[in-house]
């Protein structure tokens, strides 16, 4: 309908120019011609479906090159994002993650559903997700496609303390409170230290093992988390995040495990330079049998200096420490220095390089080079 109405009002203007001369009638065909192509482009928008599916993902190949025999590659993630607009307040967004390149029986990968929630709109302030996401908590667990941070290797802290990726299931609420300033809250399912090996959470195993990410996970008691972020003035990012599990043992055990996260993190960029700083720390119920070797205390933190020379190359150097143990009396902290370049081969295909040092107990532990490409779309 769209097409007649136009090109009937091209015709018309067409037969009152009749008497133009030939330069003007020139004109008004080349205007013609103009008005039938938008009268198409308008036609092919109008067929097409209103509410398509989207996708997207990401991937990212790791050489690590220890001092000593343990060399390895590993195309360490290839991860599809799927996703829905139902309507204009109702939307679907799932992320489908290999791990090792391999996964099944005897395998070194994994296939894992990282994401799978609805978001409804409830108004122009408030969002409500329902399904299986993202725990709202440090710098990368929410944003970690390999294009946006330095490092082949994601750091320590957010992998030893905050247990990236670390996603549950259940229903958060952000809110809008004001100009750059939001609210998550959150209430879903939470880890299990019963299911860790022994039966028991130490400092050796950290709580990233006692993730059941959402598979037939036991479900007796829930979690709660909180964040608050503020992103009012350009290039920077503060947050902090709180969580509270009533048992870690998910009422397996002689008494209840309690346990509490608290995370804080800055972030600042500006003209090329920039600046990422967090830390996180864990604190367990210490009276209960379950928990030993200085488990109920587990912190770290990392700062990390960045300098963007230019589209394509970026430098960044880290230092990081993480205790697992820091409970105890026993000196058992880790440190890391990093060191590396970013090269964008595009805006989302990047090669890095960096080199690591790592002591233990104040002592020297391993050392080495770590090569990657990543990529996201």
């Amino acid at each position: 309908m769209k097409k007649i109405a136009v090109l009937g009002a091209a015709i018309a203007l067409s037969n009152s120019a009749l008497a133009a001369d030939t330069e003007t009638q020139a004109q008004i065909n080349e205007l013609k011609s103009q008005i039938a192509a938008l009268a198409d482009s308008l036609e092919q928008q109008s067929a097409a479906p209103a509410n398509p599916v989207y996708i997207g993902g990401y991937g990212e190949m790791h050489l690590n090159m220890n001092q000593g025999t343990d060399n390895q590659i590993d195309y360490h993630r290839f991860v599809l994002f799927f996703g829905k607009d139902f309507t204009d307040r109702v939307r679907f967004f799932s992320e489908l993650e290999l791990e090792h390149s391999l996964a099944g029986d005897g395998k070194p990968g994994e296939v894992e559903l990282e994401q799978a929630y609805v978001e409804v709109d409830v108004n122009d302030t408030t969002q409500v997700k329902t399904g299986l996401f993202l725990m709202p908590v440090g710098i990368l667990n929410e944003t970690h496609e390999p294009d946006t941070f330095y490092g082949v290797e994601r750091n320590n802290v957010e992998k030893n303390i905050i247990p990236t990726t670390w996603w549950e299931g259940g229903v958060m609420v952000t809110a809008k409170a004001a100009d750059g300033l939001t609210v998550d809250l959150a209430m879903h399912s939470g880890l299990n230290a019963a299911d860790l090996d022994d039966g028991v959470l130490d400092g050796v195993k950290s709580l990233r093992s006692s993730r059941q990410k959402v598979a037939e996970a036991t479900a007796n008691k829930a979690a709660y988390t909180a964040r608050v972020k503020y992103t009012a003035v350009p290039g920077l990012e503060l947050a902090l995040t709180a969580q509270y599990q009533d048992d870690l043992l998910q009422g397996a055990g002689n008494d209840e495990l309690g346990a509490s996260l608290v995370e804080a993190h800055a972030v600042y960029e500006n003209n090329g330079f920039g600046v990422r700083a967090l830390y996180a720390q864990w604190n367990i119920d210490s009276d209960v049998d379950d928990v030993i070797a200085g488990a109920s205390e587990q912190k770290g933190f990392y700062i990390e200096p960045s300098y963007r020379i230019n589209e394509k190359v970026g430098v960044f150097y880290r230092n990081s420490m993480w205790d697992n143990a820091a409970g105890s009396s026993s000196d058992s902290e880790k440190t890391q220095n990093d060191i590396g370049v970013n090269y964008w081969l595009a805006e989302t295909a990047v090669l890095k390089a960096d080199y690591f040092r790592q002591e233990s107990a104040g002592e020297f532990s391993a050392a080495g080079y770590n090569l990657g490409v990543g990529f996201s779309f």
